[in-house]
């Protein structure tokens, strides 16, 4: 089995513990995928340099670590378009500041979170075709405020596929809720991001032990080149 991106942060106790519970079992995916790329957006992806060169001007953007994934996340695009995966966008953005839930807990220029500016659309390398959905959002999960629930249920979904970042935020959060709307769910591992290292790598293991599948960009394709 190959080596996880958590496995060096766990201690003799944490394996006892994941060992002897049986977590971590895969539940697998359906025949009806939709890939879901969570708020690849211009705050939240910044600029590809490493994140301290990039924080003045993006406060909350990733860095190069997103932009490795915004590559990834393209060839994954890509190959669900060739093999008619539908594809859904979210974008994380405000109407106004006086009801953003996370400008509470942060120090930041807040105008770059209203809707239409720049910083609020989703990067051009990924863009939206005619297509694909995109669903605004205020809060952390996909499902909260939005008719995505009602989206899933016309499309006859049984599975989403997940990308983007940030890992212990919006991805975790809509996977969560995913998974309690009995949908079966993968987080591809390189294919999402967070501006912490230790969050992102806890927010895999997190979802991996209790919630989600978690798969690599290479699983993922072998599954979508399967499907009917």
């Amino acid at each position: 089995m190959r080596k996880r991106l958590w496995e060096e942060m766990l201690s003799d106790n944490d394996k006892l513990v994941i060992n002897k519970g049986g977590y971590g079992k895969s539940r697998g995916l359906g025949e009806n995928p939709l890939i879901v790329v969570i708020d690849v957006q211009y705050n939240y992806v910044g600029e590809d340099k490493p994140i301290g060169e990039q924080l003045d001007e993006w406060p909350s953007g990733g860095g190069e670590v997103g932009w490795r994934a915004v590559d990834r996340i393209k060839e994954l695009l890509d190959l669900g378009r060739k093999n008619n995966v539908p594809i859904m966008y979210t974008r994380n953005v405000q109407k106004d500041i006086k009801f953003d839930s996370f400008s509470g807990k942060t120090n930041r220029n807040q105008a770059k979170y209203i809707d239409g500016h720049k910083g609020t659309m989703i990067v051009d390398e990924i863009a939206p075709t005619e297509n694909d959905l995109v669903l605004d959002k205020a809060y952390a999960s996909a499902f909260y405020g939005t008719p995505l629930l009602s989206w899933l249920v016309k499309m006859g979904i049984d599975s989403l596929i997940i990308v983007g970042g940030s890992t212990s935020g919006c991805v975790r959060a809509t996977s969560v809720d995913a998974v309690s709307r009995n949908f079966k769910v993968a987080v591809v591992e390189d294919c999402v991001y967070d501006r912490i290292e230790l969050s992102h790598k806890a927010g895999l293991l997190d979802l991996w032990m209790k919630y989600t599948d978690v798969i690599n960009l290479e699983e993922v394709s072998d599954y979508i080149n399967n499907l009917r």
